[in-house]
């Protein structure tokens, strides 16, 4: 995958990933995502994942059985806070079974389907 330029120590966000053999956790992120209806908005499946450092809205565009790409989004550009993200964390189920990975909460899914006029 080409890398990107790091401005101030910050990746530009949005980073799309290409998903191939080397990233297998993305099957498994989609198959866990399928299994909730809130997860999904439009075409595209939602998720919280959180880091050492940060938390963010993950998205993966789907197709075909294939992961077309999974985008790391800048959350505070569709209105979704801090607060929001970590409401995820908070109200997790513990039914995503990968480490650091989270369904969105329900306010989150209004907001996006909101925006995508859902």
């Amino acid at each position: 995958m080409p890398k990107v330029k790091t401005i101030s120590g910050i990746d530009p966000l949005p980073r799309y990933i290409m998903p191939d053999e080397s990233e297998p956790e993305y099957g498994a992120i989609l198959e866990q995502l399928q299994d909730h209806r809130k997860s999904q908005v439009g075409s595209s499946y939602y998720y919280v994942r959180a880091g050492d450092d940060r938390c963010c809205l993950c998205r993966i565009v789907h197709g075909g059985g294939k992961v077309f790409f999974h985008e790391m989004m800048d959350h505070h550009k569709y209105g979704i806070s801090d607060e929001d993200i970590e409401e995820s964390l908070r109200m997790d189920t513990g039914s995503f079974t990968l480490p650091g990975h989270y369904h969105i909460s329900p306010r989150i899914e209004q907001k996006l389907r909101v925006l995508y006029d859902i």
